[in-house]
């Protein structure tokens, strides 16, 4: 069973606890622009979407690192910025295709989400379950499951 964070951007209300609780977890300050999570914004429909590492099993940041300073936790694929080693080059800021690793200029090393080693602040923080660490192959399930039964009862209703 692989565990990772499963975000259903129909629950987000942009109430920002996510990012709070992140900031607070890695950074020690209720700072939204400390988080490694982030809500996008689309103003115009008022619709929110919470974005984060995506852990790729292919990871471009850690292709891309020069000092070999991210590697992959093989029991959950979390992949993991060492300290010690980043130079703060920020090739991998350039390399993600996502956006999700980011420079943090206080300390002149890169950050990204890292599941909080395995016990995410975002997802106990989010208060309508728009972030929820599972198991990632039944959350395929699940949105099939709920596909399916949209798809019955409109089927019966004809």
């Amino acid at each position: 069973m692989q565990l990772a964070l499963i975000i259903d951007p129909g629950k987000c209300t942009s109430c920002k606890q996510c990012e709070l609780a992140c900031a607070y977890e890695k950074e020690q300050t209720f700072n939204p622009a400390k988080s490694r999570i982030r809500i996008f914004d689309f103003h115009e429909e008022a619709r929110f979407v919470p974005y984060t590492c995506t852990q790729c099993d292919e990871a471009w940041c850690q292709q891309a690192c020069p000092v070999n300073a991210i590697t992959t936790d093989h029991a959950s694929g979390v992949k993991l910025v060492h300290d010690n080693l980043c130079v703060g080059c920020k090739v991998c800021t350039i390399a993600c295709p996502f956006g999700t690793i980011n420079y943090n200029a206080d300390t002149g090393k890169v950050i990204k989400c890292d599941l909080c080693g395995g016990d995410p602040a975002c997802a106990k923080a989010c208060p309508t379950d728009a972030i929820i660490y599972s198991d990632i192959e039944q959350s395929g399930f699940d949105k099939m499951k709920t596909w399916a039964a949209k798809t019955d009862s409109g089927a019966q209703a004809t």
